[in-house]
C-alpha cells in the first residue's frame, strides 16, 4: 500500500490494535494521475489546492510527491481485515489518499529455519 507520510502512526498503531504488528516501510515518491501537488502543505490538506492561487500552486507544484509504502503479509483469509484497517486509517476522501495492492505470494521462505509457507509468515 502506498498512503501519505504523515499517516504512517496512525495506520502503525491501527495494524498494532488489529493484531498486525509486522510491518515494512519504504520512503518512496511518484505521482498518480494528478500529476502532483501544489506545495507541501497540501500533501497533508489536500483541500489548499483548491484554495491556492495560480501563481503559488505552480511556483510551488512538485512533479514527485512523496509517499510512503508499506508491506504486509498475511494469510488469505486475513486480507478483507487488513484492507478495511487500512481504508479506515487513511481515507480522507481527498485525491491521495493512498492504494492498496493485493497480490498473492508465490512462495515465502524463513531464511533462519528454511521453514516455508504459512509456517514462515507466522
Amino acid at each position: 500500500m502506498m498512503i501519505r507520510r504523515h499517516q504512517v502512526p496512525a495506520t502503525k498503531k491501527a495494524f498494532e490494535d488489529a493484531g498486525y504488528p509486522a510491518l515494512t516501510i519504504q520512503s518512496v515518491e511518484g505521482r498518480g494521475k494528478q500529476g502532483g501537488i501544489g506545495g507541501w502543505a497540501a500533501e497533508i490538506d489536500p483541500e489548499l489546492n483548491a484554495v491556492m492561487s495560480e501563481e503559488l500552486a505552480d511556483g510551488t507544484r512538485f512533479n514527485w510527491i512523496p509517499k510512503r509504502l508499506l508491506t504486509i503479509v498475511v494469510q488469505d483469509d486475513q486480507v478483507e481485515e487488513v484492507v478495511d484497517v487500512i481504508i479506515k486509517a487513511n481515507q480522507t476522501g481527498h485525491m491521495g489518499d493512498g492504494k492498496i495492492f493485493v497480490i498473492p505470494l508465490k512462495e515465502v521462505v524463513r531464511v533462519r529455519t528454511g521453514e516455508t509457507g504459512k509456517d514462515a509468515v507466522i
